[in-house]
């Protein structure tokens, strides 16, 4: 087996390549992205930490309401905030939000406009469908390195990680859904005379609203379950208790960030939730 190894392919020594020249060439780009980044996030940290927690436990009951017109969820998310309050993980909770609303608007912002062009031309579709699987099956620490080579520590990189692993959902499933509308509804579309953007707006993105929503919620999904990955490189949240408990072996402080977590994550779903 020596042949095999003795001409190695320098797939490690070109990625090296690739991330030096990026980082000699395009430093400024990085140094812009970073920048506007980290003021987006602290945006988001101010709207959520300067009013009392009570009161912005008030606006997500509200917005629940709003979105679910029940009751029985609105006390859910109530009593699930209530609980993080109780336990003291207010401000990491805040800090992870930022961390999920910038990482789904960033990816159905991307991940719907191409899921939508990959619908339309299924050799697109079949052509990046590999990119998409490296993207979710390559282990996420890959994507740290050069994270922390362009944008330092911090919660960019955290974010840039997570961007990288949740996109692929809201591409696969907005394309499903636009691909799987009825031909008979696209036929009559046209046959009323509708132009082919009067059937995306019109047609299509109706019929596929609720996979579009299911790529939403799996982006949030995966976004959380990146928290404690991007604590690693500097992001604040809830992923740094997490660490803090493994690092001491601190049994009652990894069981109460965990369950956090795991309640940030239900009353999320539970308020985004959508049926047919």
């Amino acid at each position: 087996m020596d042949w095999l190894t003795s001409t190695k392919i320098p797939v490690g020594w070109a990625s090296d390549q690739v991330v030096t020249w990026m980082q000699d060439n395009l430093g400024g780009l990085f140094d812009a992205i970073s920048a506007s980044l980290d003021a987006m996030i602290a945006l988001v940290l101010w709207l959520l930490q300067t009013p009392p927690p009570l009161a912005v436990v008030a606006l997500f009951v509200a917005a629940t309401w709003a979105l679910q017109r029940s009751w029985k969820v609105c006390l859910l998310v109530a009593l699930g905030l209530l609980f993080i309050l109780n336990q003291g993980y207010w401000t990491e909770t805040t800090q992870s939000l930022a961390l999920v609303l910038w990482s789904c608007l960033v990816c159905m912002g991307l991940g719907v406009p191409i899921g939508i062009l990959c619908a339309h031309r299924p050799r697109l579709y079949a052509a990046i469908s590999p990119v998409l699987d490296l993207m979710q099956t390559l282990p996420t620490f890959v994507y740290l390195i050069p994270a922390i080579v362009f944008f330092g520590l911090g919660m960019v990189p955290g974010l840039i990680a997570t961007v990288i692993f949740a996109l692929p959902a809201p591409i696969r499933l907005t394309q499903l859904g636009v691909a799987s509308t009825p031909t008979a509804l696209l036929e009559a579309a046209t046959a009323f005379g509708a132009t082919p953007s009067q059937r995306l707006w019109k047609v299509e993105l109706p019929w596929a609203f609720p996979q579009i929503m299911a790529g939403l919620n799996q982006t949030i999904m995966l976004s959380l379950s990146m928290v404690v990955i991007a604590a690693l490189v500097g992001a604040d949240g809830l992923g740094v208790p997490v660490l803090r408990a493994l690092q001491s072996l601190n049994t009652a402080q990894g069981f109460e960030s965990g369950f956090v977590i795991v309640v940030l994550a239900i009353l999320l779903d539970r308020m985004l939730r959508v049926t047919r």
